[in-house]
């Protein structure tokens, strides 16, 4: 996908329809679907304690993505309160990713990780990869959190529906910004 293709949630960027790119869905029951995905960034260093390399991970960097071609809505049902519910499941996700950056950053962060390897530059190299798969391990279960919140936030907005409780989110959303 291009940079085209995702939109990174900011607080100063709104969805908007257009970036909703997939053909709707006919045989779904909502009026529109959006992907959103966490992506991260880290840092590994290693260093020698005890004739053993161990690694250390640093700089973990969460971003929310918002998945353009994979998004839709149905055309007759594309209206303002259909929008500010579906940007809600962004800012939701921003939310949630918040909530929980420091348990993740607190999992890893001045903590020393054996490592595997021959040699020390495939230990280096085995570093960034299992470094990189413990982080994707504890990202899978963020996103767990956030598919329930989810579902929790259609249920109580009745998708968008309920007017009063839609504001009552949106409420909340505004402090993101």
């Amino acid at each position: 996908m291009s940079q085209n293709d995702v939109v990174v949630w900011m607080p100063e960027r709104f969805l908007k329809w257009s970036d909703f790119k997939a053909e709707s869905n006919p045989a779904a029951f909502e009026d529109s679907h959006s992907v959103i995905k966490y992506r991260f960034t880290w840092t590994v260093s290693s260093e020698k304690i005890d004739d053993q390399i161990m690694f250390l991970i640093e700089n973990i960097h969460l971003f929310v993505e918002f998945f353009s071609n994979l998004s839709w809505f149905r055309v007759s049902q594309n209206t303002e309160n259909l929008l500010r519910h579906e940007q809600g499941h962004f800012d939701l996700s921003e939310l949630v990713k918040r909530e929980n950056i420091c348990n993740l950053h607190d999992r890893f962060y001045g903590k020393h990780f054996p490592t595997r390897g021959q040699n020390e530059d495939q230990q280096k190299q085995f570093a960034k990869e299992d470094s990189g798969r413990m982080i994707a391990k504890e990202v899978e279960k963020l996103e767990t959190i956030l598919d329930k919140r989810r579902e929790e936030y259609d249920a109580q907005t009745e998708f968008g529906q309920n007017a009063k409780i839609q504001s009552e989110y949106d409420l909340i959303f505004e402090k993101l910004r």
